[in-house]
């Protein structure tokens, strides 16, 4: 070990990545002080609050979970609906975030990790054999050592920004509202489309125990004059659906970005970003938990093993950087999939789409092959088995093969 430092690993945002990243360090016997700017866990949400499966089974956080969700109501531009899902197969989890990410922490904290709140970088200097952060805190600035700086700070990452680590491929951004009074349906999310509230994306409607989120996302390209307010008014104002918001009463709001395509060094000497930082976020339904604690469990161990061997140089971190490949051309093939089917769509040919999409047999396929970790398998069968998919396979099948 380095005997020039305070900690192997600071780790900079205690979100649930960051939480996550601590323990997973902790369990490889590596000394980890995690640094969070706001005063408590899980404030500011910013997220749809959905946890998928496979996440969620790494840390059994289910006593945080507020609704099962199933299955989903899906509506075209012009109001056709179909209804996906089996109640005996658990599609995502929605949770109550702040629970959510504080029991995340806690069990960084109870596996021996350090936390240091109100408190945020303003410097970092990589030196031979450490990394210098000087941070703010409650009671003045002071310098702290490391060998390894993480970033898990989120969609504006100070950490990537300060190393010039790259650019997220997109920057989506999202507006959402919590209200009371929508009339769900119990363990289904509904999905909304059209130009004029998602612009080549979706706008979501999720139960969430007694409330429901609702909201909208979109490249900032696509919204010209308009901004995402104004894309979930005219959702709530649409004349199709606005009976389904006329009873609902708000009572929160949260606006925010969502980096998706991973950036190009997530690793330099002595320094990694994660999650969000890292442009992890799904391009097909915008979570990062779920990408996030992957890059987690596939580098942990190598990260350990290289601050136990101080082998954290950049042609170290390089090699490391490779293993990310297939998790960013699974992220390209989701992308080229979600463009296909949606982001390149007009709202006539997404109704095109749903009028395929609601025959039975392809329902049938949807709930056999689908999965929102991976739309793949099922994206690849309809471009292949489904004849009014084909013209499609010319816009898609390029960046699905090569990735």
């Amino acid at each position: 070990m380095n005997d020039s430092i305070d900690y192997d690993v600071i780790i900079v945002g205690a979100g649930p990545v960051g939480g996550y990243l601590a323990t997973k360090f902790r369990e490889n016997g590596v000394s980890v002080l995690i640094l969070e700017e706001h005063s408590e866990i899980g404030r500011p949400f910013q997220c749809a609050g959905l946890v998928n499966p496979s996440a969620m089974e790494k840390v059994g956080l289910y006593d945080t979970v507020l609704t099962r969700i199933w299955g989903a109501r899906m509506h075209s531009p012009s109001g056709l609906s179909i209804e996906i899902g089996q109640q005996n197969r658990v599609r995502t989890w929605s949770v109550c975030r702040k629970l959510f990410d504080e029991a995340v922490v806690r069990e960084a904290l109870e596996s021996g990790a350090e936390i240091s709140l109100s408190s945020k970088p303003i410097n970092a200097v990589r030196n031979e054999d450490n990394v210098e952060v000087e941070i703010s805190t409650p009671l003045g600035n002071k310098t702290i050592t490391c060998s390894l700086l993480c970033g898990a700070d989120g969609a504006h990452s100070w950490v990537r920004r300060k190393f010039r680590m790259g650019r997220p491929k997109e920057m989506m951004i999202g507006f959402q509202i919590e209200v009371t009074g929508y009339p769900g349906v119990d363990g289904k999310l509904d999905v909304y489309t059209g130009e004029d509230i998602a612009p080549g994306f979706f706008a979501w409607a999720i139960p969430s125990g007694d409330t429901t989120r609702i909201g909208t996302w979109t490249r900032p390209d696509r919204l010209g004059e308009r901004n995402c307010e104004e894309l979930l008014n005219n959702l709530l104002k649409k004349e199709i659906w606005k009976e389904r918001f006329n009873g609902c009463k708000e009572i929160g709001r949260y606006c925010g970005p969502i980096p998706s395509g991973l950036i190009s060094k997530p690793l330099i000497e002595r320094v990694a970003v994660f999650g969000d930082a890292a442009g992890l976020c799904k391009p097909t339904t915008g979570g990062g938990i779920g990408k996030g604690f992957e890059q987690v469990d596939l580098l942990v161990p190598y990260l350990s093993e290289a601050i136990k061997k101080e082998k954290l140089s950049e042609t170290d971190m390089e090699k490391m950087r490779k293993l990310l490949i297939p998790m960013k051309k699974k992220l390209n093939r989701s992308k080229a999939l979600r463009n296909a089917f949606l982001t390149e769509a007009t709202d006539d040919e997404l109704d095109d789409v749903f009028s395929i999409w609601s025959r039975p047999e392809i329902i049938e396929l949807i709930n056999e092959k689908g999965d929102i970790e991976n739309p793949i398998p099922l994206g690849i069968q309809m471009l292949r088995d489904v004849p009014e998919f084909r013209r499609l396979t010319k816009k898609a099948a390029a960046a699905i093969i090569l990735g």
